[in-house]
């Protein structure tokens, strides 16, 4: 091989473990109970839900107690700076100012019913805002999906699901994606109207646990800029990205054995951040990493302001 041949096989090699060590992932903090969703807001601060509290990571790493609700789950920042959180041992969604204090729940309750563990949440950029509820423990068919519109008004949208967690919309408004954890899938819903969904239709199925893994239940869901869904694979210790039509694109290590959520952020929005645990949930310790995938995501805030 001549000297143009031996650069070029250089070049390449160094480009490939360059591509490597771009995508490992990088431990931002830990934290002493198991990490839920991660979300950002327009200052490029992070807040990441851990046992009783939300915690607060500012731009330059330092990290305090921004919130004490319960136990906090998904959370969602809308555009004039107020938060909307799920809460599962208050059964609700909580609604607090940008200071972290609790200003009124903005859901607990649908047609005369307690909702039982409200679990993520997405904004609806016409008005109003989607959560799931994964239902009661050891019921299957229990979960269901619920739209509160801006009266603050609760409805049912879907039910009989098996687990549903992680919830996604597209840009548009005009689909739905949903996690169902008890059946390793994601689901998808045309959106039809503020709070009607179209039949329920199987998006993706995720790959199944291997040895080593745990469990096979996805979680957190994000967007790219692309339309690509970006899966937190709990138990699996992976992110898994499918492509707008579901089909399965790549697999990237999360650091984490139990990834519970992910969200863009960076000052380019194109770093992936993944909260979770280093072992199971309710028994293990959380952290956040990030990795450096120079793909962006999808604008920060959403337009619609309560």
């Amino acid at each position: 091989m001549g000297y143009s041949g031996r650069l070029l096989s250089f070049t390449l090699l160094s480009a490939s473990l360059f591509a490597v060590e771009r995508l490992r992932p990088i431990e931002v903090t830990r934290f002493h109970s198991f990490a839920e969703g991660i979300v950002f807001d327009s200052d490029g601060s992070g807040y990441v839900s851990h046992g009783r509290f939300i915690s607060r990571i500012a731009p330059d790493g330092r990290r305090s107690i921004w919130a004490e609700t319960g136990a906090p789950k998904g959370h969602k920042i809308l555009a004039d700076g107020t938060h909307l959180v799920c809460d599962e041992v208050r059964h609700a969604v909580l609604h607090l100012d940008p200071q972290g204090k609790i200003l009124e729940t903005a859901s607990s309750h649908c047609d005369g019913k307690p909702l039982a563990c409200p679990r993520d949440l997405v904004i609806d950029p016409r008005g109003g805002f989607y959560f799931t509820d994964s239902g009661k423990a050891g019921q299957p068919r229990a979960g269901s999906i619920h739209f509160v519109d801006r009266l603050g008004h609760t409805h049912l949208a879907a039910e009989d699901l098996h687990l549903p967690r992680g919830i996604a919309m597209r840009p548009d408004g005009k689909s739905l994606l949903v996690a169902e954890g008890m059946r390793n899938r994601i689901l998808s819903y045309e959106v039809l109207g503020p709070g009607r969904l179209g039949p329920m239709k199987v998006f993706a199925d995720l790959p199944p646990k291997e040895r080593g893994q745990i469990d096979n239940q996805p979680d957190g869901l994000c967007l790219d800029q692309h339309g690509n869904l970006y899966v937190a694979h709990y138990g699996m210790g992976t992110v898994e990205v499918l492509s707008r039509k579901g089909r399965f694109i790549r697999q990237y290590p999360a650091g984490l054995l139990g990834p519970s959520g992910v969200a863009f952020g960076g000052s380019k929005m194109d770093q992936l951040f993944i909260s979770g645990g280093l072992g199971a949930e309710g028994s293990s310790s959380g952290a956040l990493f990030r990795m450096e995938l120079q793909e962006k995501g999808l604008p920060l805030t959403p337009r619609w302001k309560p």
